[in-house]
């Protein structure tokens, strides 16, 4: 892939805006300037054919392409994915992508795009069939084992690389842990879909093997996360908040071990626990 170089808006941009404000606290106002997350429509071109537009952070928007593409199933590989063309307008950005003629991105069929807005809390936004709603996410390898150490580890070091967060408290993350606990990537993003896609893209990117660690999340574990993971080849997901239903049995019939609720010195282990160690020996 010879993907175009990101614009100097992309390198720069923070992922966030200073905005002017009130604040009332213990009777007294206080005017200054407060950091909000940014938030604007990503357009998503195949071969010149509008795919989706995508509520998203305007940050690692190559990530973006190349993860959000493979999740979706809509390139095969990422070597499928030739060029990506950045383009700032005034209503947003458009991500144009060129695709192999063999990528199934080039047999869209306009009957069945996802002509909605993808919102950033949305994962099915434009699908107009109830079959292409869920669908089962493929059988997982194997994969390595992972510490219960370092999955403390790795939650208590995430933190630390939320500089969006940090900022704005109003953005999620994904992070990619070796099998020790280091924290390896993360990507953030308003859309926990978004900063998932960012992250796949950013292993690709840096050739990193999905059974070589864990996927963290700082957001709910719902099926379409757990779809797009098992899309990665990824076999260990763990996530601070809550699975739903639907996510626990498409990880259960993926392969995948998915963690819930995942706090220093607590965790709920839904799916094939058999990954996790209680001891702090070798990992992967």
């Amino acid at each position: 892939m010879t993907p175009s170089a990101p614009s100097e808006s992309d390198k720069l941009a923070p992922g966030h805006v200073p905005r002017s404000i009130e604040r009332w606290r213990d009777g007294r106002i206080e005017r200054l300037d407060d950091r909000v997350a940014e938030e604007m429509p990503v357009a998503m071109f195949y071969n010149g054919v509008s795919f989706a537009v995508m509520m998203a952070t305007p940050h690692d928007l190559e990530d973006f392409a190349l993860g959000f593409s493979l999740s979706e199933g809509l390139i095969g590989d990422a070597s499928d994915l030739l060029a990506i063309e950045q383009r700032h307008l005034l209503e947003g950005i458009e991500l144009t992508m060129t695709v192999a003629e063999s990528a199934p991105a080039t047999q869209l069929d306009s009957q069945r795009e996802r002509l909605l807005p993808g919102r950033g809390g949305c994962g099915i936004c434009g699908t107009r069939l109830l079959e292409d709603a869920v669908q089962q996410p493929r059988l997982v390898e194997t994969g390595g084992h992972i510490s219960r150490v370092a999955l403390e580890r790795a939650l208590a070091g995430l933190h630390a690389h939320q500089p969006m967060n940090a900022a704005t408290g109003a953005v999620h993350a994904a992070a990619w842990s070796d099998a020790d606990g280091t924290i390896v990537l993360v990507r953030e993003d308003v859309g926990r879909h978004n900063a998932l896609d960012k992250l796949i893209g950013a292993m690709h990117h840096a050739n990193i093997a999905p059974e070589t660690g864990m996927l963290l999340l700082t957001s709910r574990a719902s099926y379409e996360m757990v779809t797009k993971a098992a899309s990665a080849g990824i076999s260990i997901m763990a996530a601070i908040s809550a699975p739903t239903a639907l996510a626990i049995e498409l990880a259960r019939t993926a392969g995948m071990t998915l963690v819930g609720f995942a706090r220093p010195g607590s965790h709920n282990v839904y799916t094939h626990p058999g990954r996790l160690r209680s001891d702090d020996g070798p990992g992967v």
